[in-house]
């Protein structure tokens, strides 16, 4: 197992979130990415009230965080390709094969996730403002071409470039899992399959067992009679 107290990398992640967000938390892709290159790492948990200087680090106050020897570093996109760059496993030596991976790193981060999140939230974190009902089609609507763009290139090809798991598709798989559970990959059973095949990879369930032990371990107590 990957995770070693005495490991020359670290990761910042949330010691608890609510439920709706546990699995989805971005400190997850690079757990899975290391788990998948085979490298040791150690976790610095975080809370509500962040360490002294933490924004020197993480600028916008968020995880995952990434050091090593070599580096310190934030953006789960940045941290995937510098972990990439450690193992042809997850990042092709040819420059065509390794920029095809990269690229889609960026588009899952640029050009599906503001979009399909967005929808995500607005029934769940905006549902209570008036303005969420009404901004629905629009999201909905670009939701829905930026999925059926994503299926049509995907095609029936198990990995966005083929037979090859890169970590574009890491980075994919991650971002439609919102999409997943907020019920927009009804209508997509070739993106819905896509995601049931990254999640069927070993690295990735050790991963996610390895994010929700955390916040179970962490699950804030309710005292006695508060909820009366």
């Amino acid at each position: 197992m990957p995770i070693d107290p005495n490991a020359a990398i670290e990761i910042t992640a949330f010691q608890w979130v609510p439920p709706g967000a546990q699995g989805l938390v971005k400190d997850l892709r690079v757990r899975w990415a290391l788990e998948e290159a085979g490298l040791h790492y150690r976790v610095r948990l975080i809370g509500g009230d962040r360490p002294p200087g933490y924004a020197q680090e993480q600028a916008f106050n968020q995880v995952p965080c990434f050091r090593d020897e070599t580096v310190q570093i934030f953006e789960s996109g940045a941290i995937l390709q510098y972990i990439g760059e450690k193992t042809e496993a997850l990042l092709p030596r040819d420059s065509q094969g390794r920029y095809r991976a990269i690229q889609w790193i960026c588009a899952a981060i640029s050009s599906v996730e503001p979009f399909v999140q967005f929808r995500a939230l607005l029934n769940v974190v905006f549902a209570d403002q008036e303005w969420a009902e009404p901004a629905k089609p629009t999201f909905e609507h670009f939701a829905r071409l930026r999925l059926q763009q994503l299926s049509d290139r995907l095609g029936d090809k198990p990995w966005l470039e083929g037979d090859g798991f890169t970590i574009g598709d890491l980075m994919m798989v991650t971002v439609l899992r919102i999409a997943d559970r907020s019920g927009q990959l009804a209508d997509f059973p070739k993106l819905a399959a896509y995601v049931k095949r990254g999640e069927a990879r070993p690295a990735f369930a050790q991963a996610l067992n390895d994010q929700l032990a955390v916040f179970a371990a962490n699950e804030p107590q309710v005292e006695e009679g508060a909820a009366a």
